[in-house]
Order: structure tokens, then C-alpha cells, then sequence
């Protein structure tokens, strides 16, 4: 394994996120990227599902922060 760069500009942060789960709303401690977007708009990116499980950084899964 190796590092291929350090990104600048990103905090890791824990947010508090809701999310609609079979049918029902749940909240969660989620471990996120704050950081801002092509736009300048600043956005959080969850890095674990909210069951826990880790999940790569992916600019889709980006949520305007508000």
C-alpha cells in the first residue's frame, strides 16, 4: 500500500445524519469529509454506511451542507 497524495482542504467530521431505512427515519453518528466542491459549495461526504461499515470517499455520495 502506498500514498499516492494527501488531500488539502477536507476535515473529518462526525455528523449527526438522518436517513429513511425500510421505511422507517434513522439517525446516525457518521464519520464525513467536509469540504468544498467544484462550485465552492461547501459539502459533507459520509465515509461509513450507517450501519458502520467504512465506504471510499465518493464525490456522488456528497450532501449539500446547509
Amino acid at each position: 500500500m502506498k500514498i499516492k497524495q494527501v488531500l488539502k482542504g477536507v476535515e473529518l467530521v462526525i455528523a449527526d445524519l438522518e436517513v429513511e431505512l425500510n421505511g422507517s427515519l434513522r439517525t446516525s453518528a457518521t464519520l464525513c469529509a467536509r469540504l468544498h466542491d467544484d462550485n465552492g459549495k461547501e459539502v459533507i461526504i459520509p465515509l461509513n454506511t450507517p450501519d458502520g461499515r467504512p465506504i471510499f470517499m465518493n464525490p456522488e455520495n456528497a450532501i449539500t451542507a446547509s
